[in-house]
């Protein structure tokens, strides 16, 4: 006789019982590394870094579409899903030598914005206390609040500098609500998870955030460095002064990386495109120089948004900042070794 399960008791249960490891699109891992859960935290054992999907876009104000993104860089490449990528000029396999696995996706439900975003911190949290770093997939700019607070939680508050890629500064002190993805950099500097002087920002332009919240950005001592300036005196130039910044009585460095600090020629494929932006090869050098160059304790990237992306251009490039990002941080960790 066939035994059956004890059936559901609330439609709850059912869903968490039916929900795959990803919760839009097929159920896949980033590049087909090994799958491991944060139900079991046995399964991290010997991860470097751990893959976590944020499929959360309910703090948009303009073009929704980032729930997607997860699920997108982690499919979006022309080679196989096997779990290899060795560096055609590192030299080196990030995937494999640094044990990357993937737990899927924190559970999202986009009208519990607080909620899902404690499940994020939690998430993060969890993968730092493992000795690893989280490598979030967003979702919209809302969930830093959660990635970063989640990685300071057990480091320590303070003692994580942020360096973060965009063209805003998402420092407003309201979106239309309580969370927004033109909010997460002041609500962290409130919180005391990351310090204003130890936060960096690259790339802004455009027409936002207004005199205002510049003169708030100004008294927490954060240091910006927008594309005129990044124009002027070359990327490499500022970020060798952000990289000294970020060293300075600190820890470790948290990346954050919006899509948009890209000119959206490169990157259409994101909520609030502004034009003006860096290449994509220089994000991609970039990221490369702080995986390489700095303590690198997580990160995120988010605003990959594919409903308004090109020939999947912007998801291949989220899905090459996470690579090049962790190929830098290979280098830099069998040099220590």
């Amino acid at each position: 006789m066939t035994e059956h399960p004890d059936p559901p008791r609330s439609y709850e249960e059912a869903h968490l019982r039916a929900r795959p490891a990803h919760q839009y699109g097929p159920d896949a891992t980033y590049l087909g590394v090994p799958r491991a859960s944060l139900r079991d935290p046995g399964s991290l054992t010997g991860a470097q870094a751990v893959i976590v999907g944020a499929p959360f876009d309910a703090g948009t104000s303009y073009r929704p579409g980032a729930r997607f993104g997860p699920q997108a860089i982690r499919t979006t490449d022309y080679i196989p899903q096997s779990g290899y990528r060795p560096h055609l000029a590192l030299r080196v396999d990030p995937l494999g030598e640094l044990g990357v696995v993937d737990v899927g996706d924190v559970r999202i439900q986009q009208l519990d914005s607080e909620g899902s975003l404690q499940r994020i911190m939690e998430a993060c949290r969890q993968v730092a206390e493992a000795d690893a770093i989280p490598v979030v997939l967003g979702g919209d700019h809302t969930i830093t609040y959660a990635t970063a607070q989640g990685v300071a939680k057990h480091h320590g508050f303070g003692r994580v500098a942020l360096i973060h890629f965009d063209a805003h500064a998402d420092t407003g002190d309201s979106d239309g609500g309580l969370w927004g993805h033109g909010t997460p950099m002041r609500r962290l500097i409130l919180s005391g998870a990351i310090r204003g002087d130890r936060f960096l920002q690259i790339g802004l332009r455009g027409y936002w955030p207004d005199p205002p919240i510049l003169d708030w950005m100004a008294d927490q001592n954060m240091r910006w460095f927008e594309m005129t300036e990044v124009v002027q005196r070359g990327l490499d130039d500022c970020l060798d002064e952000a990289l000294k910044i970020a060293a300075d009585d600190c820890d470790g460095v948290f990346l954050s990386v919006d899509v948009d600090v890209v000119d959206p020629g490169m990157a259409p494929g994101t909520g609030t495109p502004e034009s003006g932006g860096l290449t994509s090869r220089q994000l991609l050098d970039a990221v490369r120089r702080i995986g390489m160059e700095s303590n690198l304790l997580g990160m995120d990237v988010v605003e990959v948004a594919p409903p308004y992306d090109t020939s999947d251009v912007t998801a291949l490039l989220g899905n090459r900042v996470v690579l090049e990002t962790l190929s830098g941080v290979t280098v830099r960790r069998k040099a220590n070794a």
